[in-house]
C-alpha cells in the first residue's frame, strides 16, 4: 500500500508526503478533510480529481484537520491511497432518500456487501442524520462482524451544517460508505475517551431515541443544569465540556453521549446518539492527562502486528478539541509516537465517531472519543 498527502493551506498547495513508487494514476481512493468553507468549493475538488483521475474521492467538512502530528483549521488535507491487492468500492446516498437513518445504514451495507468484503468506512452528514440509527442499520445484516468505522462530518464548533461528497464537491445531507475487499487488507480499530465519571449512576426513565426527557423520573434538563452550575447559561455549547456516560441495559460497556441542543420550553435535551429508556447514565468531566493517554492507548490497540500500519485515520471529537485547546496536538502527537514515521496519518475532528469496542463487536456511535482506523496490506 502506497500513499501520498497534500495540504491546501493559505491558498497554497503543498505535497507533505509521498511513498516511494506511488502512482497518482493508480490511486483507488482519496480522502479530503477540510473546513466547510473550503471543502465545498468546486475548484478544490476539481484540482484533486485532475491529480487522481481513477480514484474514488471522498470529502468531509471538519471541526479541525489532522495530518501527521499536526492539527489545522481552515485547510484541506488530501490523502491518496494506492492498494496493491485490495479492491475498493464507494457509494453515497442522501438524507431522505431512504425512509429513515436506520434504513440508510441497511441500504449502505447491503449495497456494498460481497463475500470478500473486509471492512466498511463511513463518512456521514453530521447534523441531519441520527448517528445511532445509522449505525444500527449498518449492524443489522453484518453477521460476519466485519469492522465498520468512520465518523460524522464537522462544522467547526458551529453545528450549523456539514458537507460530505463522493466524486463531486461536498454538499449537505450526504452519507458515503467505502468498502474494502479481499484477504490481503488488514483493518484495525480502537476507540477510547479518557473522561472521568463521577456521581451516582442514574436511570433514563423517559426518552425518544436521541431526545432525553427524564432521569430517575425527574426532568433531565433541570438535573443537568443543576450539575452544570454557572455553565448552564452557556448551553448547549458548554455541554461539550460535560458529556454523559451511557451504559446500555444488559451491557458492561459504556458509551459517551454529547448534547447537540436543548429545548427550555419542553425541557428536553437532544443528543448526538440514542439514549434508550432503562439505560444507566453518569455525569462526566475532563481530565487532560487521561484524554491524551486515551489517544495513545487507542493507537496501541488499533493494530496487533509487529509492523506499524501503512495508514491511520484519526477521528476525534470536537468536544475534545474545545477542552484541550492549545494541547489539542498532544493527543495526535502521542498517537504518532506509537505508529512511528512509516505510518501515514490523516483525520479530522468530528461530530461523532463510529467504531466497534473490540474485534468481533458490532460498531457503535461514540462521542468525545479518539477513534482510530488502521490499514495495511499483507
Amino acid at each position: 500500500m502506497q500513499t501520498q498527502q497534500l495540504h491546501f493551506l493559505r491558498n497554497e498547495w503543498k505535497t507533505r508526503k509521498s511513498s516511494t513508487g506511488f502512482s497518482a494514476n493508480e490511486a483507488q481512493l482519496v480522502t479530503l478533510f477540510g473546513s466547510r468553507e473550503l471543502i465545498g468549493m468546486p475548484q478544490i475538488f476539481e484540482h484533486v480529481a485532475a491529480l487522481y483521475p481513477n480514484a474514488q474521492i471522498v470529502s468531509s467538512s471538519t471541526a479541525g484537520e489532522i495530518i501527521d502530528e499536526e492539527v489545522f483549521d481552515d485547510s484541506v488535507i488530501v490523502t491518496a491511497m494506492q492498494f496493491e491487492k485490495t479492491k475498493v468500492r464507494a457509494i453515497k446516498t442522501a438524507f431522505g432518500q431512504q425512509q429513515n437513518s436506520f434504513e440508510t445504514g441497511k441500504f449502505l451495507y447491503k449495497s456494498l456487501n460481497e463475500p470478500d468484503l473486509a471492512g466498511l468506512f463511513i463518512i456521514s452528514d453530521g447534523t441531519q442524520i441520527n448517528g445511532s440509527e445509522l449505525v444500527n442499520g449498518l449492524n443489522q445484516d453484518n453477521e460476519k462482524k466485519i469492522p465498520i468505522t468512520g465518523g460524522l462530518a464537522g462544522d467547526a464548533a458551529r453545528f450549523t451544517k456539514t458537507l460530505v461528497g463522493l466524486n463531486e464537491p461536498a454538499s449537505e445531507g450526504i452519507i458515503v460508505a467505502v468498502g474494502f475487499y479481499g484477504a490481503d487488507i488488514q483493518i484495525g480499530h480502537s476507540s477510547l475517551g479518557g473522561w472521568d465519571e463521577f456521581g451516582k449512576e442514574r436511570v433514563i426513565t423517559k426518552s425518544d431515541k436521541n431526545v432525553l426527557y427524564e432521569i430517575d423520573g425527574d426532568s433531565a434538563l433541570d438535573l443537568y443544569k443543576e450539575y452544570l452550575g454557572t455553565y448552564a447559561d452557556e448551553l448547549p455549547g458548554s455541554a461539550l465540556l460535560f458529556p454523559l456516560s451511557l451504559r446500555l441495559e444488559g451491557s458492561d460497556q459504556t458509551l459517551v453521549r454529547t448534547i447537540l441542543n436543548v429545548d427550555n420550553v419542553n425541557k428536553t435535551m437532544t443528543f448526538a446518539g440514542n439514549l434508550p429508556e432503562g439505560s444507566k447514565v453518569r455525569f462526566m468531566k475532563a481530565n487532560f492527562e487521561k484524554l491524551i493517554k486515551a489517544s495513545s492507548t487507542a493507537a496501541e490497540k488499533s493494530f496487533q502486528t509487529t509492523k506499524a500500519p501503512d495508514l491511520a485515520i484519526l477521528i476525534s471529537c470536537v468536544g475534545r478539541k474545545l477542552i484541550l485547546q492549545e494541547r489539542t496536538e498532544d493527543e495526535v502527537i502521542v498517537a504518532k509516537q506509537i505508529f512511528g514515521s512509516d505510518t501515514c496519518i490523516t483525520g479530522f475532528y468530528s461530530y461523532g465517531e463510529i467504531s466497534p469496542f473490540n474485534t468481533l463487536f458490532k460498531c457503535e456511535l461514540h462521542n468525545q472519543t479518539m477513534t482510530i482506523t488502521t490499514f495495511s496490506e499483507l
